[in-house]
């Protein structure tokens, strides 16, 4: 079973992260094409309020991706609003460093790393999920999950991060074929810096992020729609997109990525001292006074 163009149609779309940033431009988009949009999410927005408001074909389920009952919730609604199982799934969901799961600051203390929840565990287990849901209709799918550069590279300024989107592109290309036994093409989108809620003002001003330097969600919201609708890409494909352009990526031997928004070409000494400053800080915290 090779891979086919699944257009989306008609098609019904469970985005999680659908609400806000990526996620977000991908409703707009997928509902512009004439899909039907299920949204998992744990809160909304006033953007999305505003444009999910009188669509009928836009159905909003409010769920925590890292509490897996609410994904049964999720299943639920779908089936009741639409008889149907989803067609599509696009994994936007995700977590940056923020404060309450940092490597170096390392708040967590009894449940593990939230960022690991949201960012690896929640991809992995909606991804079986929707292989056992498309079985059990005898239908074919189509997953799309977003990783990052981070997950072809690494930040000392955030490793943790960079750990989970490594995950993602690991379990993607093991996934590759797949496709032949289940019927579900599985991708993974790895975009450069994107301007999204996920940076913060301080993110912004440590990580030196510009517009300039800077994707739009809109631009991967296209990515993603191009990967989980079209058979040039097939099951594994990992896609990295940056400002210089998108390439997909070989199983072996990655040359770095290049150009404005990769990081690359950044490391001057003021990148430097931006991006190591929140960590010499709490390094500083941690030491013995005479060290």
């Amino acid at each position: 079973m090779s891979s086919i163009d699944q257009p989306i149609k008609g098609k019904i779309l469970l985005l999680t992260g659908g609400a806000s940033g990526i996620g977000l431009s991908v409703t707009k988009k997928a509902h512009e094409l004439g899909a039907r949009v299920l949204i998992a999410d744990i809160k909304t927005t006033p953007e999305f309020d505003v444009f999910a408001s009188g669509k009928s074909n836009i159905l909003y389920v409010q769920a925590d991706v890292t509490h897996w009952p609410d994904f049964n919730k999720v299943f639920a609604a779908c089936e009741d609003k639409w008889n149907d199982v989803p067609d599509a799934y696009g994994i936007c969901a995700g977590l940056f460093d923020p404060p309450f799961s940092n490597f170096w600051q390392d708040p967590e203390q009894e449940e593990g790393y939230k960022q690991v929840d949201v960012n690896v565990n929640h991809p992995i287990k909606l991804t079986r999920l929707a292989l056992r849901k498309s079985l059990s209709r005898g239908k074919r799918a189509s997953v799309c999950i977003i990783a990052s550069v981070g997950g072809l590279a690494g930040s000392i300024a955030a490793p943790l991060y960079c750990a989970t989107k490594h995950a993602i592109v690991g379990f993607v290309k093991s996934m590759k074929d797949t496709e032949a036994l289940t019927g579900v093409k599985i991708t993974t989108l790895c975009p450069g810096v994107v301007l999204t809620p996920l940076f913060d003002t301080v993110k912004l001003t440590q990580y030196s992020v510009t517009e300039g330097r800077s994707l739009t969600p809109e631009t991967c919201a296209e990515h993603m729609l191009d990967l989980l609708q079209k058979r040039e890409y097939p099951c594994g494909s990992v896609l990295e997109v940056t400002l210089t352009g998108s390439r997909v990526i070989p199983e072996w031997n990655v040359p770095p990525p290049q150009g404005e928004g990769t990081g690359q070409e950044m490391m001057d000494e003021k990148f430097i001292e931006n991006l190591l400053g929140p960590i010499k800080r709490t390094l500083d915290g941690e030491k013995l006074s005479k060290l």
